[in-house]
């Protein structure tokens, strides 16, 4: 169970996919791409930490295991690409999100 946990790959996908979609709702990839408007940097890190609870939430309900959080981590990478993030803003969002998924509670 320490490596694989008690979630199906699926269900992983399916909530990364709904965090990528909750960032966007809050900073939609037209605002990454430099337009008019920007967000501060404090709502993008308020934003971006309230992803990454959710994350941890979900690992610890449901016990993910090394593979499991690694795959979380690159659903999550592969949604922020699909919806048209800049490559810094994905490196940034993943890196924080997996460090996140990582540290010991």
């Amino acid at each position: 169970m320490g490596l694989f946990g008690s979630v199906s790959g699926k269900e992983v996908d399916r909530f990364a996919k709904s965090l990528a979609d909750d960032v966007a709702k809050q900073y939609p990839p037209a605002l990454d791409k430099g337009g008019e408007r920007t967000l501060s940097e404090k709502r993008l890190t308020r934003i971006l930490e309230e992803v990454c609870n959710k994350a941890a939430v979900f690992k610890n309900e449901h016990k993910l295991g090394v593979y499991k959080k690694a795959r979380l981590g690159n659903s999550f990478r592969w949604e922020l690409e699909e919806l048209g993030y800049s490559k810094k803003f994905i490196e940034t969002a993943t890196e924080g999100l997996v460090v996140y998924l990582t540290r010991k509670t």
